[in-house]
Order: C-alpha cells, then sequence, then structure tokens
C-alpha cells in the first residue's frame, strides 16, 4: 500500500501563489507515476499534472499549461504542485495520487492509491 497525505491548500487571492505537498508513504516509488488531480463541486475529477517517479518525465493538463509546475524531492518522498497566477476557477479539493508508469497520465482510473485530498479556495 502507498499512503497519501496532501497538505498546502488554503484561501488566497486571485493572481496569487501556492505549493501543494503530498508526502508519500509504505512503497518504494521507482516504478510510480504520481500525479495531481482537482475537484470542483459538483464537477469531474480533472487531471492537473503527473509526473514519472524515477526519471522525471512530466505531463501537464490544460488546466495547468504555463501556470502550475509539478516536481519531486525522492529524499522527501514527496510530491510538489507550484501554483501561480492562481484564478477563481482553480478553486477545487486537490488530489495526490499514484499509479504504475504505464499507466495513461491523465486516466484517473489509472491510479491506484489517492490522498483524501486539500482545499484550494481563490477568491475575486
Amino acid at each position: 500500500q502507498v499512503q497519501l497525505v496532501e497538505s498546502g491548500g488554503g484561501l488566497v487571492q486571485a493572481g496569487g501563489s501556492l505549493r501543494l505537498s503530498c508526502a508519500a508513504s509504505g512503497r518504494a516509488f521507482s516504478g510510480y507515476r504520481m500525479g495531481w488531480f482537482r475537484r470542483a463541486p459538483g464537477k469531474e475529477r480533472e487531471f492537473v499534472a503527473a509526473i514519472n517517479w524515477s526519471e522525471g518525465r512530466t505531463y501537464s493538463g490544460e488546466c495547468a499549461k504555463g501556470r502550475f509546475t509539478i516536481f519531486r524531492d525522492n529524499a522527501r518522498n514527496t510530491l510538489y504542485l507550484q501554483m501561480n497566477s492562481l484564478k477563481p476557477e482553480d478553486t477545487a479539493i486537490y488530489y495526490c495520487a499514484a499509479g504504475g508508469v504505464f499507466s495513461r497520465p491523465a486516466a484517473d482510473v489509472e491510479y491506484d492509491y489517492w490522498g483524501q485530498g486539500t482545499q484550494v479556495t481563490v477568491s475575486s
């Protein structure tokens, strides 16, 4: 099992920045892809970004391009999402997830492990 715990969410003004963290434990991650998804109230879960743990290759959803950056700290087994130029439409619960490196990065069904989420609220 892999356990994932998100943190770093909060309330921020439009145009501001947040850095989300996902602390992972329970397994080695050399064969994993880890990602961020988000879910706004009444909407489907949306892919934000993913990273292959070993090689660092990244994938970005349309909502993340130009504004969000995914990266990891191997020594800390921690995944991050740096979010800049935040907009009110970024308001959502953000979830960290882990799955196989050969899965489709943007497909939530390919991820086996999920955190509980951290709330991001962007005010206008």
